[in-house]
């Protein structure tokens, strides 16, 4: 059975985004900080995350030479979607417009793994079956990536066996929390916490 790691980054106050939706006050300039993200997300045997996250991490991460690329487009991945095949036919095609721009000069060509997109499981259904049935395959990890959504929606149903929060040192008054649809209070356990030269803190809890 494998562990299923949640990890996002957040304000100091609670927010994953701010309330339309933009995250751009997450990316500073804390190299040791995006080094420790970097690392932790290549421990991965697989990445999931909801049908918007997927759209929108798809068309991007197979040119980008960012040091988050091997890890995103390397390690397989899994959709949460009721769009079925569709989901993929739509990034299959995407890929394929890269590729052929690229052949003429108008697009970074694709990185390796970027077919790993396309190739994504589909979990159409129940989500905590879908979870189960992931968690009982043999193989590193689980880490999930949001969106906020998605996020909330395993935190409600208890199914996140390890929380792996980048705390930004920012506070933004108002934005969109992660843990909104808790019934009651949620005690976790700290089990590390890192901090970083430029103020972020990495803490990592499992539910106590």
């Amino acid at each position: 059975m494998r562990d299923l790691i949640l990890k996002m980054s957040i304000s100091v106050d609670g927010f994953v985004s701010d309330p339309d939706g933009r995250n751009s006050w997450m990316f500073g300039a804390d190299q040791q900080a995006k080094d420790w993200s970097v690392e932790y997300i290549g421990k991965a045997g697989l990445h999931i995350m909801g049908s918007r996250s997927f759209l929108s991490m798809a068309p991007f991460w197979p040119t980008s030479t960012l040091a988050f690329a091997p890890p995103m487009n390397q390690i397989p991945k899994a959709v949460f979607s009721r769009q079925g095949p569709a989901i993929l036919e739509k990034v299959a095609a995407a890929l394929d417009d890269i590729s052929a721009k690229a052949e003429i000069g108008q697009s970074p060509g694709l990185q390796p793994g970027a077919e790993s997109w396309a190739e994504a499981y589909v979990a159409g259904g129940d989500l905590a079956e879908e979870i189960a049935t992931l968690k009982a395959e043999e193989g590193k990890p689980i880490i999930a990536h949001g969106g906020v959504s998605f996020a909330r929606s395993l935190i409600a149903e208890g199914l996140v066996d390890q929380f792996a929060l980048l705390v930004i040192p920012v506070a933004l008054g108002k934005g969109l929390p992660l843990f909104l649809e808790l019934t009651a209070p949620k005690p976790l356990k700290l089990m590390s916490s890192k901090a970083f030269p430029g103020g972020a803190v990495a803490q990592i809890y499992r539910p106590a």
